[in-house]
């Protein structure tokens, strides 16, 4: 398995995609009104980035090394 591969294995399906958006609008929105601030801002930020990449590219290594397909593509020869 090569380090690349698991970054760019389209993995995610649609729905999988658009619950990993809300997280990320959930923290801007917290951010925004002050109720989170400082490190809890900054941690919760990077989280919820992180999972706006995955959303966004469609691959989620963890998905990949757990051998996880939620999309309805065929199945990458490491999963069969």
């Amino acid at each position: 398995m090569s380090l690349l591969k698991a970054f760019t294995t389209r993995n995610v399906g649609t729905l999988d995609r658009i619950i990993r958006s809300f997280p990320t609008l959930i923290v801007i929105g917290l951010h925004i009104t002050g109720i989170i601030s400082g490190w809890l801002s900054i941690v919760l930020g990077i989280f919820a980035l992180m999972l706006l990449a995955t959303s966004l590219t469609g691959s989620c290594s963890i998905y990949y090394f757990l051998s996880v397909l939620s999309c309805s593509q065929k199945k990458p020869k490491h999963l069969r």
